[in-house]
């Protein structure tokens, strides 16, 4: 059977089953099973494939209509500049997140030295971007899912970065290890009674989504504790809600915080808060 002919049957399961992106998905899942990439999967729509990679593919494709997302499928997600893998113990990393990398790499020079603290590290993606840019700096990563730092710790192995982030187990409130030139997050902060209409709630873990009643217990324990984990004039780079901007500045300023920009993500909300500490 042609891979055209794959493509096709995998589309029409994906497409009753109410997957928008059933076209690409199928062809990312046929690129998984063959061992080659996208573009050669549709360079090769005629050739014939084996009985065992069909029954490979359409077990990939059974997985994806029940909506785990693509990116546990395959173990590997594209973030910034390069590939992370990824499991079911973290985040997925996701576009609107690479606004702190761009962010942060504005605020340090290629050749300065800067300690940075990543609050709740997950995948790791954040801070091994931006250390692979940044290369006198170091970093300190923690989180509170000993399974998340196991993922972060295999992907700083893979960027060959175990030398510059270290690793803890510690919520932002138990942890007192230094002062830091920026503090980055990407804390949970989705309403609790919210989390049970997001499609991939049964696949990404709850922990690191839960922002509490108001979705905002998390994103304060990290306004409140950067106070005291920051430098003078340090910086908070703050991912978060769609519709948490003006809570989140009212926060930001009852700590001392200056509000240097708002960054909007790629559907028009504010994402992204950059902030300096006063004093």
């Amino acid at each position: 059977m042609k891979i055209i002919d794959n493509l096709k049957d995998g589309h029409r399961v994906l497409k009753e089953n109410n997957i928008p992106s059933y076209k690409i998905d199928c062809e990312i899942l046929m690129s998984q099973t063959l061992n080659i990439s996208r573009e050669e999967v549709l360079l090769n729509l005629e050739k014939d494939i084996k009985k065992e990679e069909r029954k490979k593919y359409l077990n990939l494709i059974n997985r994806r209509k029940k909506n785990e997302p693509i990116a546990y499928i395959i173990k590997n997600k594209s973030f910034w500049r390069d590939k992370f893998i990824t499991n079911k113990n973290a985040l997925i990393p996701r576009p609107d997140s690479e606004h702190l990398v761009e962010q942060t790499l504005k605020i340090i020079k290629k050749n300065q030295s800067k300690r940075i603290l990543d609050v709740g590290v997950g995948s790791g993606c954040l801070s091994i971007s931006i250390l692979k840019e940044r290369l006198y700096c170091k970093c300190d990563a923690i989180d509170l899912s000993k399974n998340a730092l196991k993922l972060a710790k295999i992907n700083g192995n893979l960027h060959q970065l175990s030398d510059r982030i270290k690793f803890y187990k510690r919520d932002v409130d138990n942890f007192c290890n230094d002062k830091y030139d920026l503090v980055i997050s990407n804390p949970p902060y989705i309403n609790k009674h919210k989390i049970k209409y997001l499609d991939s709630i049964i696949y990404e873990p709850k922990i690191a989504l839960d922002g509490g009643l108001d979705g905002l217990e998390i994103i304060k324990k990290v306004i409140s504790k950067s106070k005291h984990l920051l430098k003078i004039n340090g910086k908070l780079i703050l991912e978060i809600g769609y519709d948490q901007k003006y809570k989140v500045i009212k926060l930001l300023k009852e700590k001392n915080f200056f509000i240097n920009k708002i960054i909007k993500d790629y559907s028009n909300y504010a994402r992204c808060i950059v902030s300096t500490k006063i004093n």
